[in-house]
């Protein structure tokens, strides 16, 4: 569906009243990113995330848009809050009237785009090497990264949906798998420590850590080593998922 279909009969696939808002995180060089839509003819960035579809459920809806945005199928889904701020997809300086007659469509005062819109936001954690080519839509012109530390121009009320976001990750960080997630399959004790600093937003002594997550028994050490490393390179670990899962029913109680 092309811009002028989607403005002139959007409202009969989708609900005018509701969408769903997706912070899709990724760990890349020891930082946190989130992947951003930088719109058409706009000074601004946004959260991938659209209507839901009259046919679907939220969860639907946001699995169909991350899929569209990264290319994936199975990610890891969480929905973390509703966002119903009343004038929160207005956007200063950007008149409908004049977007309409750009495309050639009167958008009357009781069109569907002018309603007020709730949106459900999901977090999601993807590893940052599956995400290939991320993909833009039709409003927007670039899908990328962005470290969550250096964000660009945010659109609507999306800065507070990241921090919101990342808020709730690190409250969850005991109940969640989200190492298992965020880093790829083989990792070193470094890189899972720099997770965990990263995102509890505090340094971690290097001694308690390694103590601390070898005793949780949520880790396998492979026998490898990084290839094009010293000869000293550190050794590489994957996760137990059995025992990672049957910890985080309890809460590993670890930050």
């Amino acid at each position: 569906m092309n811009i002028e279909e989607f403005v002139r009969e959007g409202h009969l696939t989708y609900m005018p009243n509701v969408a769903v808002d997706c912070a899709i995180f990724g760990f890349h060089h020891n930082t946190l990113k989130i992947l951003l839509l930088k719109w058409k003819n706009l000074d601004g960035w946004s959260l991938p995330g659209g209507y839901m579809k009259r046919t679907e459920e939220a969860e639907e809806a946001a699995r169909r848009l991350l899929s569209e945005r990264t290319g994936l199928e199975k990610i890891f889904l969480q929905q973390y809050y509703t966002f119903t701020g009343i004038d929160r997809t207005k956007i200063p300086g950007f008149d409908l009237d004049s977007f309409g007659k750009s495309i050639g469509v009167e958008i009357e005062s009781n069109h569907w785009l002018r309603q007020r819109v709730v949106c459900v936001g999901y977090y999601a954690l993807v590893e940052y090497s599956k995400v290939k080519h991320p993909r833009a839509d039709s409003f927007t012109e670039v899908c990328s990264w962005r470290s969550i530390d250096d964000l660009p121009p945010l659109l609507f009320d999306h800065k507070e949906m990241i921090e919101m976001a990342v808020r709730t990750l690190r409250l969850q960080l005991n109940f969640q798998p989200v190492g298992l997630n965020l880093l790829p399959q083989k990792f070193t004790m470094n890189e899972l420590q720099k997770l965990y600093e990263t995102l509890l937003g505090c340094p971690l002594d290097r001694g308690n850590f390694r103590k601390k997550m070898l005793g949780t028994g949520i880790l396998r050490k492979t026998g490898e080593r990084p290839t094009g490393k010293a000869h000293k390179a550190p050794h590489l670990y994957s996760f137990n998922k059995q025992e990672y899962v049957r910890s985080l029913k309890s809460g590993m109680k670890f930050s």
